[in-house]
């Protein structure tokens, strides 16, 4: 690894998953790994404030087990000693109750 891409990947590692999603500017993929340190690309689809806890819908750009081309997978965004991580949300009804929610503020959104 180039000396520029290592200083690179440091800083990248050195900025929190939330500060990224969060960031209204920033259009990038968001990159996840693996429990096989495989990366995996994200769109960003919506953060998502529910039941007192913080949700990312994230949309998968690389072919996922499992995971449909239209389909996005709900992440439960959880702090552990001020370091943000995302865990994918298992229980399947709260993962409906975000989608549902995220649909809501569209449609707020839009006037309807």
């Amino acid at each position: 690894m180039k000396k520029e891409e290592k200083k690179e990947k440091e800083i990248v590692e050195n900025i929190s998953i939330l500060d990224i999603l969060l960031d209204e500017e920033n259009d990038s993929p968001v990159t996840l790994y693996d429990e096989n340190d495989k990366e995996l690309r994200f769109e960003q689809v919506a953060i998502i404030p529910m039941e007192e806890k913080l949700f990312a819908i994230l949309k998968p750009m690389d072919e996922m087990d499992g995971v449909a081309d239209d389909e996005a997978i709900v992440f439960l965004i959880q702090e552990q000693d001020g370091d943000a991580e995302l865990v994918i949300e298992t229980d399947e009804a709260l993962a409906m109750r975000v989608f549902d929610e995220y649909y809501r503020l569209l449609d707020e959104a839009e006037g309807k």
